[in-house]
């Protein structure tokens, strides 16, 4: 049963913060630690959490705020469970951070915390929906709001995130994976084992490497390939629907092909970046990237940076697989940050968000994209392509230093016609890119030609001061990768990474206001900040209610319809 978490407002008279001295409780009300509990705990949205609890009357649950909040100082700090919770019970900032009045109080369970993070887990596989980005929305939108952030100017750009996993080689997982599925098996089922499935069980996967030479290995993963098909063959009526098989017969058709009833080893250049890197990871992906490899998710963030702010906040958090380019996640991304962000109008990016589906994302959007290091060779003589809209179809004015004409379309693309008597006289004839005609020089281009000419022409057009602002999210996939040891999340999965990478920006942003609030020049102040927070975020409550109310029905009926069928 769903009962909100009020505790925290009521003051203990023998507190834990009644044992300081007046000088030690102002530096403790002056930390960071403070701000967290103000901006974030009291402002988390526990009644969105309901939904993962039962409506009977039962015990009731763990307080929502402190599991929240826990998770958020967890991956702001890159603490172990361990640490956090020895944080949590010993640690007099992390205790006011969490609204825990008195000492002795542990307010859940490490066994707790782990059944809340299943939970959120299980409700995103039926619902589509991450509990932890609405928190993230909310209190965004409540900060932006508060601190009256301009949002029409944002920049965007992304990392890889690497998984939680081991580093296999092919024959280590493709060993580790046969191992784990027999592990599934019955005794009786394991015993009975031909021996060339059997002789794979006796030792570990890294064991069995360990004592092949580079010779022996292609014909050691000929017979893995029998033993997967005899595997496959014996026991798919049996175990078909259990991840453990799913999972094995994934790798074989990955890494072997069967032609004329024998199977083969498929060559190392037909795997795919989106086959199976770990068993602990089947969501995991493999990219090279500048010379680095990785294999787990891409987090990509966008954050505001008009020059008038005095601070500026994280907006949108995505993940995706890291071998997905990053012009495709902006691309399905744009809508809902202009959702969350309506005044969002000019975004900066690297050259590696330049696509057709994004200039026709930005366009339906009516954004502007400032994009730095366009892709693409330029011109040794400047060409300009200018679109011209006419009512009932688009046209482009095209534009050297010595004449300009209106493009025409042709099947498949535009042509620009120029007139030849005044290109003889050009001294820069030779370097021209168009092309000598009986008629005229013609320069063809197709539409995205025009639209990353206009991607240049809108960066050079803005103040020098904004050509640059891209810049600065470099700072930012900084801080967002700070708890990244060895550029490895300290999770697996991709609603993991999510989870990971909405908290971690949470708490960025955090920091980010800390810092705002302790500089002696800022016009801003916690208390001022709290209250317009606590007013934005019953507003946004107050709008979502009826739909809460309509998914608690729905789901009460879907209960009720199991129980009777």
């Amino acid at each position: 049963m769903f009962r909100a978490n009020h505790t925290h407002r009521q003051s203990e008279l023998f507190g834990s913060q009644t044992l300081l001295s007046e000088r030690k409780l102002q530096k403790l009300n002056d930390s960071e630690e403070a701000v967290f509990y103000e901006l974030i705990f009291r402002q988390i949205p526990e009644q969105e959490f309901a939904v993962l609890y039962s409506e009977t009357d039962s015990r009731p649950n763990a307080p929502v705020n402190t599991l929240v909040a826990s998770l958020i100082l967890k991956h702001r700090h890159g603490w172990s469970y361990k640490e956090l919770f020895e944080h949590i019970d010993f640690d007099l900032k992390t205790r006011m951070a969490l609204g825990l009045r008195e000492l002795n109080n542990t307010p859940f369970s490490p066994a707790t915390l782990f059944n809340f993070q299943n939970r959120l887990a299980d409700h995103q596989a039926q619902t589509g929906q991450n509990l932890l980005e609405r928190v993230f929305d909310q209190l965004t939108q409540s900060q932006l709001e508060a601190l009256e952030l301009q949002t029409s100017i944002q920049r965007a750009d992304s990392f890889l995130a690497g998984s939680n996993i081991r580093d296999y080689s092919r024959l280590q997982l493709i060993i580790e994976v046969l191992q784990r599925f027999c592990r599934i098996l019955s005794e009786s089922q394991r015993e009975a084992l031909s021996e060339p499935v059997a002789r794979y069980l006796k030792q570990t996967a890294g064991q069995q490497i360990y004592r092949l030479s580079a010779a022996e290995v292609p014909g050691e993963l000929a017979r893995l390939g029998r033993a997967y098909r005899q595997l496959l063959d014996e026991f798919e009526a049996e175990y078909g629907q259990h991840e453990a098989w799913r999972i094995l017969q994934r790798v074989f058709a990955e890494h072997f092909a069967e032609a004329s009833g024998q199977v083969e080893l498929r060559p190392a250049s037909q795997l795919q970046s989106g086959s199976l890197q770990s068993p602990d990871d089947p969501e995991a992906t493999y990219r090279n990237k500048a010379g680095r490899a990785s294999a787990g998710q891409v987090i990509h963030v966008a954050e505001t940076a008009h020059p008038d702010n005095e601070c500026n906040l994280i907006t949108d958090v995505a993940v995706a697989p890291n071998n997905t380019d990053d012009a495709a996640i902006l691309a399905g991304r744009l809508a809902r940050m202009q959702a969350q962000t309506p005044a969002l109008a000019e975004l900066h990016t690297d050259g590696g968000y330049g696509s057709e589906d994004v200039d026709e994302a930005l366009a339906d959007h009516q954004i502007t994209q400032i994009q730095t290091a366009i892709k693409g060779p330029d011109p040794a003589v400047p060409i300009d392509i200018v679109a011209t809209p006419d009512e009932e179809e688009e046209g482009y004015r095209v534009s050297c230093p010595r004449q300009s004409v209106q493009a025409v379309r042709t099947p498949k693309r535009w042509k620009a016609e120029f007139d030849k008597s005044i290109c003889a006289g050009c001294p820069l004839a030779g370097q021209c890119p168009t092309r000598e005609g009986k008629a005229a020089r013609r320069l063809y281009f197709g539409q995205a030609d025009a639209r990353r000419h206009a991607r240049w022409c809108a960066r050079e057009a803005l103040p020098d001061e904004r050509q640059t602002l891209r810049a600065n999210v470099e700072a930012t996939v900084r801080e967002m990768k700070g708890a990244m040891e060895g550029n490895k999340l300290p999770v697996r999965g991709a609603f993991g990474a999510q989870c990971h990478g909405l908290l971690r920006a949470i708490g960025v942003n955090l920091g980010r206001i800390a810092r705002y609030l302790d500089d002696p020049d800022t016009d801003g102040s916690l208390r001022g900040l709290c209250r317009t927070m606590a007013e934005r975020c019953r507003k946004i409550r107050a709008a979502i209610s009826p739909f809460l109310q309509q998914f608690r029905i729905f789901r009460q009926l879907s209960l009720y319809g199991r129980q009777m069928s």
